[in-house]
């Protein structure tokens, strides 16, 4: 079996379900009829260059508690040491080797992010990243890398001593944006399963990935992008 470093949107999805496997309860339900939905990736031309976003400028249009409501609170951004964290079983996820394998992200110059625990009715988390590049990276990056994790239907993530079993499905994406990618990704550890969805919608230059529990993740997508399009 190939071992690499997992790509920077797998490793966000595991961080997330590490994260949730070690505070939630009772996982969200798959929407089985959405996970067997085509994802869509709709350009109706080719993306043309634009100027970029700064990380400040992308900052500034995070999503924060105010545009999430009551009962969300943002976490701290923590360092990672993701040298330890390998896929296994995925020779797609293994040949993207550097152009996907970092630590801290996608790899775009200008990015930012930020994470969320909803405390409504049980503990589960939404994480929002926002990119900035030219539309034709940022599309060419997220497809490469969207596909590379749904051409591997099962395969194991390994962090430390923990092993991940995860599983990846196509499910519907909203009719947002220039182009859109969504998936739901399947996560078995220590005798707990949670479901993370995944949609990412790019608009112009500018790249918006919502991840975390699959309700919140639809909640939020269009306040996140129109958001993310606002001139500051």
């Amino acid at each position: 079996m190939r071992r690499s470093t997992t790509t920077a949107l797998g490793l966000v999805a595991v961080f997330t379900v590490l994260a949730l496997t070690g505070c939630a309860g009772q996982a969200e339900p798959a929407d089985a009829s959405a996970a067997s939905s085509t994802p869509a990736r709709r350009g109706s031309s080719t993306p043309s260059a634009s100027a970029t976003l700064s990380s400040a400028q992308l900052n500034q249009r995070l999503l924060n508690e105010s545009d999430l409501g009551e009962g969300y609170t943002r976490k701290p951004e923590t360092t990672r040491r993701n040298d330890d964290v390998t896929v296994i079983g995925c020779p797609a996820l293994a040949e993207l080797g550097s152009d996907a394998a970092t630590g801290s992200g996608l790899d775009f110059t200008h990015k930012a992010k930020a994470s969320f625990t909803y405390t409504g009715s049980s503990s589960s988390e939404v994480s929002e990243e926002l990119y900035s590049d030219s539309p034709a990276k940022l599309s060419t990056v997220i497809g490469k890398v969207f596909d590379a994790m749904l051409s591997c239907p099962t395969y194991q993530v390994t962090s430390g001593s923990t092993v991940v079993d995860m599983g990846t499905e196509r499910t519907a994406a909203p009719d947002l944006g220039d182009e859109q990618w969504s998936q739901l990704l399947t996560f078995s550890a220590g005798g707990r399963r949670s479901v993370v969805k995944q949609t990412a919608i790019r608009t112009s230059n500018i790249l918006v990935i919502v991840s975390g529990s699959p309700g919140l993740v639809d909640a939020h997508l269009d306040k996140a992008l129109a958001k993310a399009r606002t001139a500051r």
